[in-house]
C-alpha cells in the first residue's frame, strides 16, 4: 500500500528535527562536560509529567519525551525552563553552571547554535559533493521567461533571457525572484527575443515593492500554448480539449503563452468563457464554465531542463560554505518581512516546516531541507529572547561587560517572560497553519 504524502512529510519532519535537536543539545552537553559541569538530564522532546523512555548513565538521565516541541539538557545550577528553585536556593557547588567563569558559561550556551550552523554548512558541502547542484540558464530554457504585467515597467519583455546580474554572469535564471526579494540587485542584463541586449536598472527598494504588492514571483519560465496533458473528468476534459491543442485566445483576447492564458483567466469577470484552440491546423472554440480558482485540468508544454554541475571534494567545501552563508544571509534578510501585517500571516509552524519536504522520499531534498532547518534553528535560537540560548547569551555578555551578574529573581522572571513569549509564538505560528489548511 502506497503511503500518503502527508505521512511521508511527517516522517521526514520527525527524523530531521530529531537529528537536529539531539545534535543541538550535544552542542551544550559537550562543553559542559569539558568544563566539568554536571548535566542532570539530556532529552529529545519534552517529558512533561512523564517520559516515553529514560535511562540514567553516570550522573545524567538520558531520555525521550512525549511532547515533540524541542529538546533540552538540564545543567546543574542554571536557571532554565525547569525552574528548579530548590537547587538554586542552596550554596553553589563546584560542578554547577553558576560556579563557572562567565566565559565558560558563554561557550556552553552558544554551543548549540554553533553546532546547528556548522551542521547546516557541512550538509550543504556533502550534498554538493554527492549530488552536485542544479541550474537552469538560457540554454536550458530556450523559450525564455514570462514577465508579470506589473513588472514590465522595468523594461522586461516576455521571452527574455537573463545574462547578467550586477554585471556578473548569471548561472541560474530560476533564482532571480529570490534575489530580487532578498539581495541587492541593481542591474539585470537581458537578451530580448528579437536578439537585442539591454541592461535594465532595478530600483533599490524592489524587494519591499514586490512584497507589499504580493507579486513575489514576477519572473517565471515561459510555458508554451501547446497542451501536453488534460486531467481526466476535469472541466477541460468535458469541454473537449485534447493533448496537442494550441491555445490561441480566451474570450476573444489573444494569448501567446500558457502563463498569459492563466493571467487573463484570473482577470475575467465571469465564470463563463470561451477558449480558442488550433487543432490539426483548424481553429476551434470551446466553451467553459468554471470558478476563478477552480482547476481546469489543463497543463502545457514547458521547454525547461535542469543541468547538474558536479564538484570535487575541495570545490564542494568551498561552494557548500558559500551556499550556507547565502542561505543564512537570505533568511536574515527575509526576517524583516515578518514584522509586516502581511508577513505575520505567513508565519508557519510545524505544518509549514513539514511542507518544505517533498511528497515522495528523496534523500537529496531531505538533506537540503534539513540543512535549511538547521540554519533557521541557529538563527532563531540566538535571538535575544529569555528562555532561548540567545537570551542567556545576552545576560552573560552583560555580566562580562559590566562585571555584575543579574540576580536570580530577575533571571527567574526573565525566564518566565521568555517562556510565555515562545509559547505565544508557537501557538500563533501553528494557528496560521491550521487556518491555511481550513480556509485556503
Amino acid at each position: 500500500m502506497e503511503m500518503s504524502p502527508f505521512f511521508i512529510k511527517a516522517i521526514q519532519l520527525l527524523l530531521s528535527l530529531s537529528l537536529l535537536i539531539v545534535l543541538h543539545e550535544f552542542g551544550h552537553y559537550i562543553p559542559a562536560k569539558i568544563f566539568k559541569t554536571r548535566v542532570e538530564k539530556f532529552f529529545l522532546f519534552f517529558d512533561v509529567k512523564f517520559a516515553l523512555f529514560k535511562k540514567k548513565i553516570g550522573e545524567t538521565v538520558y531520555g525521550i519525551g512525549w511532547l515533540p516541541l524541542g529538546g533540552y539538557v538540564k545543567i546543574s545550577g542554571m536557571i532554565d525552563e525547569s525552574m528548579d528553585k530548590e537547587q538554586m536556593a542552596q550554596e553553589p557547588k563546584e560542578w554547577e553552571f553558576r560556579s563557572k567563569p562567565a566565559w565558560q558559561r558563554l561557550i556552553i550556551m552558544v554551543g548549540g547554535v554553533v553546532v546547528n550552523i556548522v551542521l547546516g554548512f557541512f550538509i550543504y558541502m556533502m550534498v554538493l559533493f554527492v549530488w552536485g547542484s542544479g541550474y537552469t540558464g538560457p540554454e536550458q530554457m530556450p523559450d525564455g521567461l514570462y514577465v508579470a504585467e506589473e513588472f514590465e515597467q522595468y523594461g522586461f519583455q516576455n521571452g527574455d533571457q537573463i545574462l547578467q546580474v550586477n554585471g556578473k554572469d548569471y548561472e541560474n535564471s530560476l533564482a532571480i525572484n529570490r534575489d530580487l526579494m532578498l539581495r541587492d540587485v541593481n542591474t539585470i542584463t537581458v537578451l530580448h527575443s528579437d536578439g537585442t541586449r539591454e541592461t535594465l536598472n532595478i530600483p533599490e527598494d524592489i524587494g519591499d515593492t514586490l512584497w507589499q504588492s504580493g507579486l513575489t514571483t514576477p519572473i517565471q519560465p515561459l510555458v508554451t500554448v501547446t497542451l501536453d496533458s488534460i486531467g481526466k473528468n476535469t472541466k477541460a476534459d468535458k469541454a473537449g480539449f485534447l493533448v496537442g491543442d494550441n491555445l490561441t485566445s480566451i474570450n476573444g483576447e489573444k494569448v501567446t503563452s500558457f502563463n498569459e492564458f492563466k493571467r487573463k483567466r484570473a482577470n475575467l469577470e465571469t465564470n463563463e468563457f470561451t477558449v480558442g484552440v488550433i487543432r490539426n491546423g483548424a481553429t476551434q472554440t470551446l466553451n467553459l464554465i468554471a470558478e476563478k480558482d477552480e482547476n481546469l485540468g489543463l497543463s502545457a508544454k514547458q521547454n525547461v531542463s535542469i543541468e547538474t554541475k558536479q564538484y570535487t571534494l575541495g570545490q564542494s567545501i568551498t561552494e557548500g560554505f558559500s551556499y550556507g552563508y547565502d542561505t543564512l544571509r537570505d533568511y536574515v534578510a527575509q526576517f524583516k518581512y515578518v514584522f509586516t501585517a502581511k508577513g505575520a500571516t505567513q508565519v508557519g509552524g510545524f505544518g509549514a516546516i513539514g511542507n518544505l519536504f517533498p511528497d515522495a522520499w528523496n534523500w537529496q531534498a531531505f538533506w537540503m531541507t534539513t540543512a535549511l532547518i538547521s540554519i533557521i534553528l541557529a538563527f532563531m535560537n540566538i535571538l535575544p529572547i529569555p528562555a532561548l540560548d540567545g537570551g542567556h547569551v545576552m545576560f552573560l555578555l552583560y555580566e562580562i561587560i559590566s562585571g555584575r551578574k543579574p540576580g536570580d529573581k530577575f533571571m527567574e522572571y526573565a525566564q518566565l517572560v521568555g517562556f510565555f513569549i515562545i509559547i505565544a509564538l508557537v501557538l500563533f505560528a501553528n494557528g496560521n497553519d491550521i487556518y491555511r489548511a481550513i480556509f485556503e
